[in-house]
């Protein structure tokens, strides 16, 4: 394979313009290339405080195999490649001189390329996370739901989700957006996040939602402050953000869990989630 079938730009509106019908081809695998590059359409780089976006097409007679994006400084993500793709690749950006901090992809890409990477550039992979990707079947809530009710957040909330996506983001092993603000105050404009509260009006728990992209849309991020977990509030704001997913006209709605936590996998399973493909995450 030539490393010139790739074809890159920065141009976020050229990548779609060549790969957009084949990322909704496969609409819940291409799940976070479609959030992704609809957030960076529409609101520029600002949507994830990076420097110019790079992005990838991997075309063969007139025909798109795959994809990969990068939003500087976060990892490499790539749609599913044949090894011997994934080698193609390595040498190009490695030829190029791309710097790359890690890689993100379903199980068989992401380990294809980091032995890829090494190969080309002697850097060492480490696995930095194991995650699945679940689709929901039949929103099943838990019984009993704890005692709370839950409500989209507003703009009185927004130091608290500053906060808490702060502390999530750090307990993940990633590195905070700089512009914390512009994160909490898109989400609340379009009513993308969801509270669950007790009784007295306590916020404890928040799950967000992405916007819907051919037709599906994911549940992230999930986040239950470390002293008030086991609680049942993350599931609990979990059924009610999947609530109104369904209730905007998702097909089909999506979330990841990291499969180093059995108590989420097993948590979203009960809820109706159900597994579709295991993803990984190198560091270089």
């Amino acid at each position: 394979m030539r490393p010139d079938d790739w074809h890159l730009t920065e141009d976020v509106d050229d990548f779609l313009a060549r790969a957009g019908d084949f990322l909704h081809s496969r609409p819940t695998l291409h799940t976070v290339p479609l959030t992704v590059t609809e957030a960076l359409r529409t609101r520029g780089a600002d949507a994830y405080g990076a420097d110019a976006p790079i992005f990838g097409v991997l075309e063969r007679a007139g025909e798109v195999r795959a994809t990969f994006f990068r939003t500087p400084p976060r990892r490499l993500t790539l749609t599913p490649l044949t090894p011997e793709e994934a080698d193609s690749l390595a040498a190009h950006l490695a030829n190029l001189g791309h710097p790359l901090p890690g890689v993100n992809a379903d199980r068989d890409t992401a380990t294809s390329f980091a032995e890829a990477w090494q190969r080309h550039t002697g850097a060492m992979p480490t696995l930095h996370e194991r995650e699945r990707l679940y689709r929901l079947g039949t929103l099943t809530p838990p019984e009993p739901l704890p005692e709370g009710r839950g409500r989209v957040a507003g703009e009185d909330d927004r130091e608290l989700l500053k906060l808490w996506h702060r502390e999530f983001v750090t307990a993940i092993g990633g590195t905070p957006s700089a512009d914390i603000s512009s994160w909490a105050d898109t989400r609340i404009v379009d009513e993308r996040v969801t509270l669950w509260e007790t009784p007295d009006g306590t916020p404890v728990s928040m799950a967000g939602r992405t916007p819907m992209v051919a037709g599906q849309i994911r549940v992230a991020p999930v986040y239950t402050p470390a002293h008030l977990r086991g609680r049942g509030y993350a599931g609990a704001a979990t059924v009610e953000v999947s609530r109104a997913a369904l209730a905007a006209g998702a097909g089909e709605v999506l979330l990841f869990a990291d499969l180093a936590n059995p108590t989420s996998n097993g948590l979203y399973q009960r809820i109706g989630y159900r597994p579709v493909a295991d993803f990984a995450v190198y560091d270089f």
